[in-house]
């Protein structure tokens, strides 16, 4: 992949804008379309972008799979832990109302949260796939 240069250097600029279109889409959820699965989709189609052009090699390097690991894990520890915050806190398994003083509040911090979650799972989710099926075939 080294001869293509025009692919290398239109990746390497769109990348940033990708990667910020997808955190757009995660935080302007709690007002609008979007949210937390369509940022994750868009922050892991970024970076199955980058290796396809930079190679697999380079993209473990970036995001080692002992990492995407850990996140996948905290998305859902997030998720999980907001629900069972709500009851700790006398309402119902993902009862926002309850997580501050004022109601609403509370439902802004725990859509955040939740989305937060959604989205840190869904791209890691994403890329472990696709590290599992570019690495087929290879020693």
């Amino acid at each position: 992949m080294h001869r293509h240069s025009v692919l290398r250097v239109t990746t390497k600029l769109l990348m940033p804008f990708i990667l910020l279109f997808a955190l757009y889409v995660q935080f302007h959820g709690d007002f609008g379309p979007g949210g937390g699965f369509q940022a994750g989709v868009i922050f892991g189609a970024g970076f199955i972008l980058y290796t396809l052009i930079y190679g697999v090699e380079n993209a473990r390097r970036v995001a080692p799979e002992p990492v995407v690991r850990v996140l996948i894990a905290f998305g859902l520890l997030l998720y999980i832990g907001v629900g069972y915050a709500g009851l700790l806190l006398g309402g119902n398994f993902l009862d926002y109302f309850v997580l501050a003083q004022e109601p609403e509040k509370g439902q802004h911090l725990g859509i955040f949260l939740i989305e937060l979650g959604v989205g840190t799972t869904v791209a890691a989710t994403m890329v472990t796939v696709f590290f599992t099926f570019a690495g087929r075939g290879r020693p």
